[in-house]
């Protein structure tokens, strides 16, 4: 489960990073939920509420702690008491910082994953950033590390020999060719980020639908293309509806189905949908039940969205 919504209002300068206000008690309600279901991974970011999401995730995940796996993400700097992302910086002392601060917000000594969180670094900068890494994978900080990009020119120095996964984009509407095919051939996680195209993948919105502005979609960055001035973009609303029947084949709802479509995509696709509620939890838990989609399933939904096999596709699923 992807806990970016859980840790609540966050900005910019004025631009909302976060998906507008939250309630604690349903959101440790849901994890909890999560955890009865057989959820073992959950995604979060210090930047995320401002630290708040790796408080809420670390409170409800106390006593529990040894059957899950936690994976966070550091390099964007923040104010807690303001909520305001105030930098970056990718330096090996910050980092180490970052993972102390985590990691008392989370109430844990150790994150299995982490992963920067800044989408483009140098080659000189990558080759430090691996040293002061693979020393805090020594000391027993982290047991692995990793990016969140989606840029599949990956530089080398960052690869160190302990890591282990690209946060990247990917779900049915918006696919990665290149990014799963180098996951795929060096044997990375694939955490896949947007797998319900920010909320799109759901029936529930429409042309009609208006989103606050104080909802990262409301007032939307450069980089999210699902929405326009706080509304669907239509475009994306005919992409999704096209493929709408295949989807929801075999009694899954369509968020089930763009969740099936990644475990069919590539073996190492690991998609953490976002929840606000327990509800939002059994739906997304619920899809494990019906697997992934067929290979049949995977052509028809490329013909239909007018998409050539791509690389990476696993014609074996």
């Amino acid at each position: 489960m992807g806990c970016w919504a859980v840790g609540g209002p966050f900005w910019s300068g004025d631009k909302p990073f976060g998906w507008g206000s939250v309630d604690d008690e349903e959101s440790t309600a849901a994890i909890r939920r999560a955890l009865d279901l057989g959820v073992t991974f959950f995604d979060t970011a210090d930047v995320y509420g401002a630290g708040h999401s790796e408080r809420v995730l670390g409170k409800a995940l106390a006593g529990h702690r040894d059957e899950v796996l936690i994976a966070t993400k550091w390099g964007n700097v923040f104010d807690e008491t303001t909520r305001q992302i105030v930098g970056r910086d990718t330096t090996p002392g910050y980092v180490r910082r970052a993972l102390e601060a985590s990691l008392r917000r989370l109430g844990t000594d150790h994150v299995d994953l982490y992963q920067l969180h800044i989408g483009q670094v140098s080659p000189g900068q990558a080759e430090d950033l691996t040293g002061a890494l693979e020393d805090l994978v020594a000391e027993g900080g982290i047991r692995a590390y990793g990016w969140s990009t989606d840029d599949p020119a990956l530089p080398p120095a960052l690869a160190g020999p302990h890591f282990a996964a690209v946060q990247h984009e990917v779900n049915v509407l918006r696919d990665a060719p290149e990014m799963l095919a180098l996951t795929g051939r060096r044997g990375w996680t694939s955490i896949c980020r947007g797998p319900l195209a920010m909320g799109l993948l759901s029936p529930k919105y429409t042309a009609d639908t208006r989103l606050s502005r104080e909802d990262v979609r409301g007032d939307e960055p450069e980089w999210l293309v699902y929405f326009r001035d706080g509304r669907p973009d239509p475009q994306w609303l005919r992409r999704r509806d096209a493929v709408r029947e295949v989807l929801t084949s075999g009694g899954r709802t369509l968020v089930q189905g763009a969740l099936a479509w990644l475990w069919a995509r590539a073996p190492q696709c690991l998609p953490v949908p976002g929840f606000r509620t327990a509800a939002q939890v059994e739906e997304n838990a619920g899809a494990l039940a019906h697997g992934a989609l067929t290979s049949a399933e995977l052509r028809d939904i490329d013909r239909i969205l007018g998409r050539a096999v791509p690389l990476g596709h696993d014609s074996s699923v």
